[in-house]
Parts: structure tokens; sequence; C-alpha cells
């Protein structure tokens, strides 16, 4: 087994968090808890351009409890609960006190696929199996909980559980890369219409 190294700080840090998410794609999404490590390639990114988008949570300035995870460095895990019942995934990006974020919202499972299939109760994975931002958290075990993990440690130098991203060097033809406007976002008006989500088809 060949061991991949987390990404770094740098790949987050950067300020057009628009180019982060589609850079994204292609990248390995990974965890580890009770020892079982699962994950696959991302193929599906909305980009949230914090204070000035009113899409983002963190429009207006906005420091609440929940959202001040959205003012740490890039590479920390912003995770929320959606409807009361879904944990969804999103990736801090730029600076401190810059809330730029990346919604992961589509995997194609690759490790552990019968862990995932036996956390989200299915028999077999089907051809849309890690498509949703709520599936995605429920196959790789993620919990609102686990908000504010740090993405950039070595996974191997980490005891207990984890969350990381790595390069494979899986290479995405950007002919292949699909642009659109994000998705269940019409109440922020304008700013529903930015060419925010990328998508690698499956």
């Amino acid at each position: 087994m060949v061991n991949y190294p987390s990404l770094p700080r740098s790949f987050y840090t950067r300020s057009d968090v628009v180019l982060i998410a589609r850079e994204l794609l292609g990248k390995y999404l990974m965890t580890r808890f009770d020892d079982q490590v699962t994950g696959g390639i991302i193929v599906e990114t909305e980009a949230y351009e914090g204070e000035n988008d009113r899409a983002s949570h963190a429009y207006g300035k906005r420091r609440t409890i929940r959202t001040e995870i959205m003012y740490r460095i890039g590479g920390t895990a912003y995770i929320y609960l959606c409807y009361g019942v879904h944990s969804l995934f999103n990736i801090v990006t730029n600076d401190i006190d810059i809330p730029h974020a990346v919604l992961i919202r589509g995997i194609r499972p690759v490790e552990g696929i019968n862990t995932m299939l036996s956390r989200t109760e299915k028999k077999n994975p089907g051809k849309n199996f890690g498509i949703g931002p709520g599936v995605v958290s429920k196959a790789l075990g993620i919990h609102f909980s686990q908000t504010g993990i740090d993405l950039t440690n070595e996974q191997f130098n980490r005891p207990g559980s984890a969350i990381w991203l790595e390069d494979r060097g899986v290479n995405v033809d950007p002919g292949q890369v699909l642009v659109t406007s994000r998705i269940g976002v019409e109440y922020s008006g304008e700013d529903a219409l930015r060419p925010n989500r990328f998508v690698l088809p499956l």
C-alpha cells in the first residue's frame, strides 16, 4: 500500500476559493474512524466566497458559534448540521479571518466500500453512490461534532480519528469538468448565479 501525504496547508491558504474548489476535483477525501479507513475521489464541489457571498454562512461578516470555524486558517474542516439530519462537510480556505469555504458534494468511493455501504444501509454501490453532500458525510463517517478538525496533519502521525485529503495524481481533463451555478441557494439572489459548482462526471 502506497502512503500518500496529506495535502499541505499551502494548498488551502491560497486566496482564490473558486480555483481551489475546481482543483479539489480528483483529490482523495479520506477518513479513519474506529480503525476503518474509507475514502473516495472528489467529483463535485461548490465554492463559497465568504462575507460578500449571500449564499455563504459568513455573509455580512456573520460570526456565530457555528460559523466561527470559517474564520480559522485554511485547511480546517467546517462541518454543520443541515435540516437537523445531514452533516455537511466543508473545507475552510484562505487566511485567518477570511471565511471562504468549499462544500464537498460528491465522491467516487474507492476505499472501504463495504464499510460505506454499511453506514448508508445500502447493499450495492450504484452509479451515484457517494453523490450528495449528506451521503458523502454518512458514507465516510463524518459527523458535525468533528467540525474544526485540522485536515493538514499527516495521517500516519495522527492517532485515532482523522479526516484528510490526498493527491494521488489523478489527471483531471479540464474539458470534462462541468461548471454550473450552485444548488439550493436560490435565496441568495444574484449570488445564486455564480458559476461556483464543479462536477467531474462519473
